[in-house]
């Protein structure tokens, strides 16, 4: 199996994984408030919703994807309404959602290893596209289950949103104006099989180690680095998990300090 069709077959998991918890949820459950301010079960689906069949689109016809880009940036339009699907009951967004999920799986299975992806920003390699897909359906999955009080299994998918993390380190430096950091750090993870993950040099001063999950959940902005076991050693490392941002879009910070979920941010459409 190539690196490509893995994440495609992760992707996928990672949806349904958050499928069965949401097909299970009363009304009151889908109008629940989730840590991203403003936005309830349901609008994250409808985020998802919105950006998956976009990210179909962008694969299979770039013209009209790009024409899509336009219509968002010229304003005029209510963003939320458009992007959120509001005007969905749940039973219609949750299908609305798996049609979207068909048309990006379909649209995925033609991208080759070396192809490039137009996106919100610069284009992106297919690998960093659809690790994108599935940090989105992850980080967004986090808010549901934050918001419901449901139980989400950590598996070894998180490896491509780790790595994404790790990559992304430049990113979220440039993306607040700030010059890229000089030096390396160390990232030594334990995945939740128990594998060790590592990234970097391994005799690296500054490094951060523990739990993979946790390194996810913080560079998606879903935990502050006080709120989990990771060890953050060196001032490089330090910084960096208090401005770590491995999705695309202007610059946002993660929750303050609150021995839980604190407040999140909704990320944007990909990272690049």
């Amino acid at each position: 199996m190539t690196d490509l069709a893995r994440i495609r077959d992760d992707l996928a998991e990672e949806q349904q994984v958050l499928d069965r918890i949401v097909s299970g949820l009363t009304p009151d459950q889908w109008a629940a408030p989730t840590p991203s301010e403003g936005w309830t079960v349901a609008d994250q689906i409808g985020h998802l919703t919105y950006f998956d069949g976009a990210a179909a689109q962008a694969i299979t016809e770039p013209e009209a994807f790009a024409a899509s880009i336009d219509e968002l940036v010229r304003g005029g339009v209510d963003i939320d309404a458009l992007t959120l699907h509001r005007g969905l009951a749940p039973p219609e967004l949750l299908d609305a959602w798996r049609r979207n999920r068909a048309r990006l799986a379909e649209a995925a299975t033609g991208l080759d290893e070396g192809a490039r992806v137009a996106w919100y920003g610069p284009s992106m390699s297919a690998r960093s596209f659809l690790t994108a897909r599935l940090m989105e359906v992850w980080a967004h999955g986090q808010d549901v289950v934050d918001a419901v009080g449901a139980h989400r299994d950590s598996s070894d998918r998180l490896a491509h949103i780790a790595r994404l993390g790790v990559i992304t380190r430049g990113w979220s430096y440039v993306n607040r104006g700030l010059p890229a950091p000089g030096g390396e750090v160390g990232v030594d993870l334990v995945a939740p099989s128990g594998e060790r993950w590592q990234f970097g040099p391994t005799d690296a001063p500054d490094r951060i180690s523990g739990p993979a999950v946790d390194f996810c959940l913080v560079v998606t902005q879903r935990r502050n680095v006080e709120d989990t076991r990771l060890v953050v050693e060196g001032e490089a490392a330090r910084d960096w998990m208090s401005r770590a941002q491995a999705f695309a879009g202007p610059a946002t910070d993660g929750p303050a300090p609150a021995g839980g979920p604190g407040r999140a941010t909704a990320p944007g459409p990909g990272a690049g």
